[in-house]
């Protein structure tokens, strides 16, 4: 997770790789996606709001799947229409959620739905709270070529201080009948009984994600508290970097896309009540279908999200 008050993005861990072969993400079936694909499209009309560093708009796995952009940072002089990551976690994020690749490459969870990428990180992963708050607002007056709103936003970043301006916009998202994805943090020491917390993602307005690794244990790293909604996996996850190239990464950043993009399958797989009772409807549906971890509920929350 990147954290906005002039702090570098310092990943977990990194590992390259070249292109072979079409490489699965094999997470996307731990939480079961593929398992409703075709009665969910793939989240084929859903548009998910990825708030980062950008995306790789050249990256063969995810040149067709971005719908718009914006950039609210300070890279190419605060330019707004050129939003290219230069960090490579808001392509790693976007790869997670909607990567797909007909010959070599990945495959996210949703790779049938739409990406507007909101650039508030530069290339260094600092940002600020007003460039948060401002890419919410524009969500809420953003339209697609074809009147798109925008359904789903990832937020796999956070910071420590609490804005109230901040906390009212996330609210009117809320209630607009967006869901927001936001990751837990990546300060935790692995112990239930301590509290570290980051916001948005402690907000509970928020779908807050943990992480958990290839054994279905929480991560040392992702942070516990009682507003912990769900995990997902963390550790280890293969998806697109700058370049055109792939890496692994670790953290709740890449456990909070899985959720993002679980969210836009399942908003084809439920019928959408009123706005205001979307993310509690799209809540219920991931509780009911969560499979239960035994560890306690600081760290997992209501369980590793599952789709089925």
């Amino acid at each position: 997770m990147i954290i906005i008050n002039r702090i570098a993005f310092k990943p977990y861990k990194i590992q390259s790789y070249k292109k072979q072969q079409q490489y699965p993400i094999s997470s996307i079936d731990i939480i079961k996606a593929r398992d409703v694909w075709e009665q969910s499209n793939k989240g084929q009309g859903v548009v998910v709001a990825i708030i980062d560093t950008g995306v790789d708009t050249t990256h063969p796995d995810l040149i067709d799947k971005i719908i718009g952009g914006y950039n609210f940072s300070s890279d190419d002089g605060g330019n707004k229409k050129i939003y290219i990551d230069y960090n490579g976690h808001g392509t790693h994020v976007a790869g997670i959620i909607a990567a797909e690749s007909k010959e070599m490459g990945v495959l996210g969870v949703a790779p049938n739905c739409k990406l507007l990428i909101l650039k508030i990180l530069n290339r260094f992963g600092t940002g600020s709270y007003h460039g948060l708050i401002s890419a919410l607002q524009y969500i809420k007056k953003w339209r697609g070529p074809k009147g798109e709103k925008v359904q789903v936003i990832n937020l796999s970043l956070g910071g420590p201080i609490h804005k109230d301006e901040l906390y009212t916009v996330i609210k009117e998202l809320h209630t607009l009948g967006i869901v927001i994805v936001a990751a837990a943090g990546n300060e935790g020491d692995g112990l239930s009984t301590t509290e570290e917390i980051s916001f948005p993602g402690f907000y509970k307005e928020t779908l807050s994600v943990g992480s958990v690794n290839q054994q279905l244990a929480p991560s040392i790293f992702s942070e516990s508290h009682l507003n912990i909604d769900f995990v997902a996996p963390g550790e280890g996850i293969l998806s697109t970097h700058l370049n055109g190239e792939y890496v692994e990464l670790n953290g709740t950043s890449m456990a909070t896309p899985h959720v993002s993009g679980a969210t836009a399958l399942a908003l084809q797989l439920i019928k959408p009540c009123t706005p205001p009772l979307i993310p509690a409807q799209v809540k219920y549906y991931f509780t009911k279908n969560a499979l239960k971890l035994d560890f306690p509920i600081s760290l997992v929350g209501n369980g590793l999200i599952q789709l089925k």
